[in-house]
C-alpha cells in the first residue's frame, strides 16, 4: 500500500465524520456501499459491492470500510439510516457476545462474521453512533 499525505488520513485523535450507506437490489442480489468521510476540511469516499448480498451485509460494509480506512485512533461520529447497523452496534452486541454470538432467542447471529469484524474496528476508536432517517434530504447520506 503506497504511502498517504496527511490529507488522505486524519491525523491521531481528530474527528472524523462518516456517512456510511448500504443498498441492494433484491434481498438477496446484487449491492453495492458507499462511506463519505470528512475531517478538518477534508473528504475522501469509499464505495464497494458485491454480485450477491444483502442489504444489511452491505450497511455493515460501507461501516467497516470506512474504520479499516483509519490508521490511527479518532474520534468519531458515525451516521447511518440503518437502525439495523446503529441499534446492533449501540444495543445489541453486548447481549450478543455475552450469549457467545447468539440472539436472545437463542438463535445465531446473522452476519457474524462482519459483526465481529466491526467491533473489534470500534474498540480502536472513540465512536458516537447516530441514525438518519434514509432519503430525507441529508445531504451526506444520499
Amino acid at each position: 500500500m503506497s504511502a498517504r499525505s496527511s490529507a488522505d488520513s486524519p491525523s491521531l485523535g481528530q474527528v472524523v465524520r462518516i456517512f456510511a450507506d448500504g443498498a441492494c437490489k433484491g434481498n438477496p442480489g446484487p449491492g453495492g456501499w458507499g462511506a463519505l468521510m470528512q475531517w478538518n476540511g477534508h473528504e475522501r469516499e469509499l464505495c464497494g459491492g458485491e454480485a450477491s448480498t444483502t442489504n444489511n451485509r452491505m450497511e455493515l460494509l460501507a461501516v467497516i470500510s470506512a474504520l479499516e480506512a483509519l490508521s490511527r485512533p479518532c474520534r468519531l461520529e458515525v451516521y447511518t439510516d440503518s437502525q439495523y447497523v446503529q441499534k446492533g452496534i449501540s444495543e445489541w452486541i453486548s447481549g450478543w457476545k455475552r450469549r457467545g454470538w447468539k440472539t436472545a432467542d437463542r438463535k445465531p447471529v446473522k452476519n457474524v462474521d462482519l459483526w465481529m469484524r466491526l467491533d473489534q474496528l470500534a474498540g480502536r476508536h472513540e465512536v458516537s453512533w447516530h441514525w438518519v432517517r434514509g432519503h430525507d434530504g441529508h445531504p451526506e447520506n444520499e
